[in-house]
């Protein structure tokens, strides 16, 4: 190998590595943007938030029903499923889908998708301010 080869391969090496580490920053950016927007809220890359909570099924829906109407959001659905509860409403250009899993008999998983316009663009701040007035709505 002449220089100009092992100058080429050790360049490709260390933008290989460089593109590797910057994978790690996005991560934690991501996990920043969460604690920031909504503490406790988890988020996908998707959109989707998520929070537990140590409330049953019953306590999170009235909270959230609470909040919906705090938010002028229109509940078009309002019903029980297998794993425990789902709403679904609607606000200008927002179609919200909520769902509560229930894990035992006092903890639950909620989960919030704020759909806007098309079906691929999610509205992830709708989403934590939906769950954090839920939180600010549940009885002590």
């Amino acid at each position: 190998m002449n220089n100009q080869q092992i100058i080429s391969h050790s360049l490709r090496c260390i933008a290989v590595v460089f593109i590797f580490g910057l994978q790690g920053c996005v991560a934690l950016a991501i996990t920043a943007g969460g604690v920031v927007g909504g503490a406790g809220v988890d988020h996908t890359i998707n959109g989707v938030a998520y929070k537990t909570f140590n409330h049953t099924v019953d306590e999170l829906r009235g909270a959230t029903l609470t909040t919906l109407s705090d938010m002028d959001m229109k509940v078009v659905s309002d019903q029980e499923n297998d794993e425990g509860w789902e709403i679904a409403a609607t606000a200008v250009e927002r179609e919200i889908d909520i769902e509560f899993e229930r894990i035992s008999s006092r903890t639950t998983r909620m989960r919030v998708v704020a759909h806007e316009g098309v079906i691929f663009l999610k509205d992830r701040a709708t989403a934590t301010e939906i769950i954090v007035g839920t939180t600010g709505n549940l009885p002590s």
